[in-house]
């Protein structure tokens, strides 16, 4: 399945997204390897096959297998650090002082540039509403590439996300 023909699934009460989705699909703020794996991460975080399946589908070759693991990657690490790190913030106390003690040692040697790896990292964790995680990407990407590429990669998985939710619902409903 293609962008195009995971764009056909969206209902018309959603065509927003679809319009959307299009417009992201193509846009120049970020390079095609940061696009593709803010699209690729921002996928697989939003958790539904078929926009999973198609936006690998649809990105996988503007990726080298290095990149496409690593947005692989910046997924699984980011849904593993954006529950524990939301949780330190959310109880407070002594957690923000004791040694997490989970590995994580991609984020240190992702495959791909490191700027690229935060900027997956970031979308994910917006995905995932850590606000401990987005401060500490943001802050990086911000630094590195600019607002907008911030801006970017957050719309990117927004819309990324509320197309996966809408695809759920419209199959719940019958849509």
């Amino acid at each position: 399945m293609s962008i195009d023909a995971l764009k056909d699934r969206i209902p018309d009460y959603a065509k927003d997204l679809r319009l959307n989705l299009g417009s992201l699909a193509n846009d120049v703020t970020l390079t095609p390897q940061q696009l593709a794996g803010t699209f690729v991460s921002s996928a697989i975080a939003s958790r539904n096959d078929a926009v999973t399946k198609a936006i690998v589908a649809e990105f996988a070759d503007k990726l080298t297998p290095e990149a496409l693991s690593a947005a692989k990657s910046a997924a699984a690490i980011m849904g593993m650090n954006n529950i524990y790190y939301r949780f330190v913030h959310m109880a407070g106390g002594d957690y923000e002082k004791m040694p997490a003690q989970l590995r994580m040692s991609v984020i240190g040697r992702p495959g791909v540039e490191k700027i690229d790896f935060e900027l997956w990292s970031l979308a994910v964790s917006a995905i995932n509403g850590c606000g401990l995680c987005v401060t500490s990407h943001e802050k990086i990407v911000r630094d590195a590439l600019g607002a907008e590429a911030v801006q970017t990669a957050v719309r990117v998985a927004s819309t990324v996300h509320a197309v996966a939710v809408t695809l759920e619902a419209a199959e719940a409903l019958g849509d």
